[in-house]
């Protein structure tokens, strides 16, 4: 616009009038970055450490001095630079700590444990027994893989997974000889197996250990197939002082205690339930989940926990609520228990394939059964004692004699894990369920299916409970739904009464019924308990019991109002 009026402009005026300029203000060159007073180069950065150099260097700028802060650690490296060594933050692995601590004890005993590995960082690593090419060379030899007809002995099948010969060579001995050193040897394998026992009873496991002159080192074998608890050596673990297993009177915990305000005999009448309103104690022992609790038929005085820390455990509901005996005798997790009529002898069930029957007053293992399968369910006949049942992960349902340890029946229909076994109709019949999504009732002893129960619409039922008065089979469904069948020749579902609120999707939560048959009750996946009115089917009552889902729930035969609940977050609780 400058140019156009200064073209328009009139002749007659001065020319002392200045027309503009159109050149731009150079400003002068500010630079923000501080003078170092070294110029910095490429070529200057280098790494101390570094060995190698990707690009042309001059010969001078190698001598220069080194560019950069000040370490801020100067100090600490003074302080950790002692005169008698240096110390340094170290992170490492719990999987690598362990690796390291167990060649560092192998080594020590075969008087290599200066022979390490230098790593770039400085640290030092313990390597194998011997160097690669010795490893190459020299081949494991494995034990024989078994015969394919055998479950169980010396000679039963392992194939690809049996051990090294050389896995064993490896044993910890106690001082002293004979049978009882041999106990002692039995309960620090098992210790080592369980991470030690309960904070109960700490010298449990607890002596004086030497390394005997016929072992070859002192640290176990680094198999842990090694350490697992064999059938013969399964022990218990009596949670008192001793000489307190029995009273002045001789009467050991099996004896029902005297309880103001509470008759604990067997055959008195249900009481009038009542919803519970708080906890008044937790149990806590176990260091996994706890799947299951039965309590002691008739008095109810006790409460059995499996847990899947693959311990067992016995507790006190009255006097001090402590525990009282642990039972150590699987490898895995716990899957179920149950009591026999009287409650003397109890059935466990785990997943390392093995039911194992125990004596609940001197926690003795009586008997161990096996098919080489996995059962997840037991149990007894309610009026032949020494048979019971096992559901089991091949989709079979196998019948043992006690006496015997013999398989002497299997069920064979279904199409999935049995998860369910309930003895309906006067113990002559039983209904089990399946993942299957179905429900089969059976004539006992008699491998044919009288009553196949499934709808295109059916869900998983993992659980199932018979109602006080035996009419009623309470079904837990994973779709929400405790739903209720006859337990009669029918076999149907009562579609009038079906129990929502809750959300038990993917857990095979165990439904519980008050003594009077009043209340439903059942814990869900957050961990929260759940009480229905069973006669109008509504949800009157629901409150937070446990961090982790709820497995199962007992109510009290004997009180009012007491509700016992296990949990995955490893504890007990009993409410009132």
């Amino acid at each position: 616009m400058s140019s156009l009026l200064a073209h328009y402009a009139s002749d007659s005026e001065g020319s002392d009038v200045e027309t503009p300029s159109n050149k731009k203000i150079k400003l002068a060159a500010v630079s923000s970055a501080p003078d170092v007073g070294i110029e910095v180069t490429l070529y200057n950065l280098q790494d101390q450490t570094s060995r190698e150099i990707t690009h042309n260097v001059p010969y001078d700028a190698l001598a220069l001095p080194v560019v950069g802060p000040a370490n801020p650690l100067a100090e600490s490296i003074d302080v950790q630079n002692g005169r008698i060594g240096n110390a340094e933050l170290f992170a490492i692995g719990a999987t690598d700590f362990n690796t390291q601590l167990r060649r560092f004890n192998n080594a020590a005993v075969r008087g290599k444990a200066n022979a390490g590995k230098a790593t770039a960082s400085g640290l030092h690593f313990i390597d194998d027994d011997e160097d690669a090419a010795t490893r190459r060379t020299v081949k494991r030899k494995r034990k024989a893989a078994g015969n394919v007809a055998a479950v169980e002995g010396d000679d039963a099948y392992q194939g690809p997974w049996a051990g090294f010969v050389d896995d064993d060579d490896m044993t910890l001995r106690p001082r002293g000889d004979g049978a009882e050193g041999e106990d002692e040897e039995l309960d620090v394998e098992a210790a080592m197996r369980y991470g030690g026992d309960d904070e109960d009873d700490p010298s449990a496991v607890a002596g004086d250990w030497t390394v005997d002159d016929s072992a070859t080192a002192l640290v176990p074998s680094a198999n842990p197939k090694s350490r697992l608890i064999t059938p013969g050596a399964e022990r218990s673990i009596f949670h008192g002082k001793p000489g307190t297993e029995t009273d002045y009177q001789g009467r050991t915990y099996m004896h029902p205690p005297t309880v103001d305000g509470v008759d604990l005999s067997p055959n008195r009448d249900p009481p009038t339930a009542f919803l519970p309103k708080r906890c008044i104690h937790t149990y806590r022992g176990h260091t996994a989940g706890v799947n299951a609790i039965r309590l002691l038929p008739g008095t109810g005085h006790l409460v059995l926990s499996a847990s899947m820390d693959g311990k067992v455990k016995l507790w006190d509901v009255y006097n001090d609520r402590r525990v009282l005996r642990t039972f150590l005798g699987h490898n895995k997790a716990v899957r179920d228990v149950t009591f026999n009529n009287d409650g003397r002898q109890f059935l466990s069930a785990s997943f390392d394939k093995f039911c194992k029957l125990w004596d609940t007053e001197t926690g003795k293992c009586i008997s161990t059964f096996t098919t080489g399968k996995v059962p997840l369910c037991v149990q007894f006949h309610p009026e032949k004692q020494h048979i019971f049942l096992a559901g089991q992960q091949d989709k079979k349902v196998v019948q043992y004699d006690a006496r015997s340890g013999e398989v002497i029946q299997e069920y064979d229909q279904h199409l999935g894990p049995v998860n369910t076994i309930t003895f309906v109709d006067h113990n002559r019949r039983f209904v089990t369920t399946s993942d299957d999504k179905s429900l089969r009732a059976w004539e006992f002893d008699v491998p044919v299916v009288i009553k196949y129960v499934a709808e295109p619409d059916m869900h998983s039922m993992p659980a199932v409970t018979l109602s006080p008065n035996k009419k009623w089979l309470a079904c837990q469904s994973l779709d929400n739904q405790v739903y209720l069948y006859a337990a009669t020749d029918k076999f149907r579902l009562n579609r009038k009464k079906v129990f929502r609120g809750h959300l038990v999707a993917g857990y095979a939560c165990q439904v519980g019924f008050s003594a009077d048959g009043q209340y439903l009750m059942s814990g869900d996946s957050t961990g929260s308990m759940n009480f229905w009115d069973f006669k109008t089917s509504k949800l009157v009552k629901k409150f937070k019991a446990h961090d982790k889902v709820v497995m199962s729930c007992v109510w009290h035969p004997h009180e009012t109002s007491k509700v016992l609940t296990c949990s995955w977050d490893g504890t007990i609780k009993l409410w009132d």
